[in-house]
C-alpha cells in the first residue's frame, strides 16, 4: 500500500478539490498520511494568485523532495496552470497535473508507477483558454469538523487587470445542480449541516447552461431544502449579482446566512476603470444598501488593493473615505504586486513599494475600527451559534462556534457540544471573539 500525503495552498475551491482528491485516493487503497518524512507519493495543489503565492507554491515542491527523494512529487493547480509544461523543468517534480484533471488523480499515478520504474517527468494539462466541460469531484466527507465547501462552479470569464486567474482556470463552467443536490445529500448523512458553496467566479453559477434557465439562488434554494441542511453561506460574490430579485429569494430561505463577500478592490472610481472592474463605487454602495434594507445586521465583507498602477494619493484617500462610507465588517488589504501575465504589469506609473506599506497599515487600522464597531452590534443580543472546536480562553477551556454572520463566539465548555447549533446571549467583546452564556441546545 502506497503513502500519499497532500497539501494544499490558496483558496477554499482548492481546499474542496483537495479533500476530493484525497477521498479518491482513499476509496482506491492508498494510505493517507501526514505531510511529513516517510510518503511515497506527495501532492501539492498549488496556488498563484499573486508572486507570494508562486514562491510559496514552489517551496513546498521542493520540501517535499527533500523529505523523501525518492517519492513521486506530483504538482498540480493553478500555479502549474499557469506556468505549463514550462514546470517540468523543475527536477524536483515527477508529475504535473493541470486544473481539469484533478479528477483523475488515481488513473495518473497508476499509468506512472505500471511498469515499477521510475519514469521521466510527465504533465497532464489541458489547455483551459479554450471551452471546456466542469471536472466533476464527488465528496462524502471533508476535513472541516462541522462545515462544508461545495465547489458548484469553476472558471472566470472577468479578465480583471492584475489577476492571472482566468488564465489559470479558463472560462466559466458550471457543476449540475443535480450533482450538487446529490453531494450536499450525502454530506447531510455524514453529519454536517452547513454548507459553504463556492467556485472561482461564483456569480456566474448557471451562466454557461442558459438553456437551464437556472443561476446561483436557484442552487442556494435547493441546497436549502435538502433534509439537514441547517446554514447555507456563499464564498466570494461580484457585486451586480445583488439585486432586488435576489434579496427577496434568500430573505425567504431561513437556513441562508446573511454574510455577503462582495469583492471591492478600490473605492475610487479611476481605479476600478484601469483594473477593468465592472461598476463604479456609488454602484457597490447601492448594493449595499439593498443588502442591509434586507438583513439590517448583514456582515458584508471586501477585498481590497492598495497601491494598483496609477493610484495618486487622492485616489487612495477617495478609496479610503469609501470604505469608512460602507462600514464593511471586515476587509482583506493586500499590497498590489506586479503579476507576470496580466494587463497591469505593463501600466504606467507603478506605485513605489514603501508608499503601498503606508497605505495599507492605514486600511488595517481602518479594519480593526471597523471590525470592532460591527462585533459591538451583537453585544447584549441573543443569537444562534454552530459549535466547532475547544480553545484556551483567560485559562479556561472554551468551545467556539459562529453566528450566521460569522462573527466568533465562544461560550464556557461544560460539554462537547461540537456541530450543535446553540441559543447564546453574547455579553463581552474580547477582540476578535466575544464571549456569551448558553440560553438553550437545540
Amino acid at each position: 500500500m502506497k503513502k500519499a500525503a497532500l497539501h494544499n495552498l490558496g483558496c477554499k475551491v482548492n481546499t474542496y478539490e483537495t479533500d476530493a482528491m484525497r477521498q479518491n485516493l482513499m476509496e482506491n487503497g492508498y494510505e493517507i498520511v501526514p505531510f511529513d518524512v516517510g510518503a511515497d507519493i506527495y501532492i501539492i495543489n498549488t496556488c498563484t494568485v499573486t508572486n507570494i503565492a508562486d514562491r510559496k507554491s514552489r517551496q513546498m515542491l521542493h520540501k517535499a523532495k527533500k523529505m523523501n527523494e525518492d517519492a513521486v512529487v506530483v504538482a498540480t493547480g493553478c500555479y502549474v496552470q499557469a506556468a505549463g509544461e514550462e514546470i517540468l523543468k523543475d527536477d524536483a517534480i515527477d508529475i504535473v497535473i493541470g486544473n481539469n484533471n484533478k479528477g483523475k488523480i488515481v488513473e495518473i499515478l497508476e499509468e506512472y508507477f505500471r511498469d515499477n520504474e521510475r519514469k521521466k517527468s510527465q504533465a497532464f494539462i489541458d489547455d483551459l483558454s479554450k471551452p471546456s466541460e466542469y471536472e466533476d469531484m464527488n465528496m462524502t466527507t471533508v476535513t472541516e469538523h462541522t462545515r462544508a465547501f461545495i465547489k458548484i462552479q469553476d472558471g472566470c470569464n472577468q479578465f480583471c487587470t492584475y489577476c492571472i486567474i482566468p488564465y489559470a482556470r479558463g472560462r466559466i463552467r458550471s457543476r449540475k445542480l443535480s450533482d450538487v443536490i446529490r453531494e450536499v445529500t450525502s454530506l447531510t448523512e455524514a453529519g454536517y449541516s452547513e454548507f459553504v458553496l463556492t467556485g472561482i467566479h461564483l456569480s456566474s453559477y448557471g451562466k454557461d447552461q442558459l438553456e437551464l434557465n437556472i443561476g446561483l439562488i436557484d442552487a442556494i434554494e435547493r441546497v436549502a431544502s435538502i433534509n439537514g441542511v441547517e446554514r447555507v453561506r456563499l464564498g466570494s460574490l461580484e457585486p451586480m449579482i445583488i439585486t432586488e430579485e435576489f434579496m427577496d429569494r434568500v430573505s425567504k430561505i431561513p437556513q441562508f446566512c446573511p454574510h455577503f463577500h462582495l469583492s471591492l478592490q478600490s473605492g475610487c472610481d479611476n481605479t476600478l476603470k484601469r483594473m477593468n472592474r465592472h461598476y463604479t463605487a456609488d454602484m457597490y454602495y447601492e448594493k449595499c444598501c439593498l443588502i442591509r434594507k434586507v438583513f439590517p445586521k448583514a456582515a458584508i465583507t471586501t477585498d481590497v488593493i492598495v497601491g494598483f498602477p496609477g493610484e495618486t494619493e487622492d485616489d487612495f484617500i477617495e478609496s479610503k473615505n469609501f470604505l469608512e462610507k460602507v462600514q464593511f465588517a471586515e476587509m482583506h488589504i493586500f499590497k498590489y504586486s506586479v503579476r507576470k501575465g496580466t494587463a497591469a504589469e505593463k501600466m504606467p506609473d507603478q506605485v513605489n513599494d514603501k508608499i503601498k506599506t503606508v497605505r495599507s497599515d492605514i486600511l488595517l487600522e481602518l479594519n480593526k475600527k471597523m471590525n470592532k464597531e460591527y462585533r459591538e452590534l451583537f453585544l447584549g443580543t441573543a443569537d444562534e451559534i454552530l459549535l466547532e472546536e475547544d480553545i484556551n480562553l483567560k485559562n479556561s477551556i472554551y468551545q467556539v462556534g459562529y453566528t450566521k454572520e460569522y462573527i466568533k463566539v465562544a461560550i464556557p465548555r461544560e460539554e462537547d457540544m461540537s456541530g450543535k447549533i446553540i441559543k447564546v446571549n453574547i455579553k463581552e467583546d474580547i477582540g476578535e471573539i466575544l464571549l456569551a452564556e448558553t440560553v438553550k441546545v437545540y
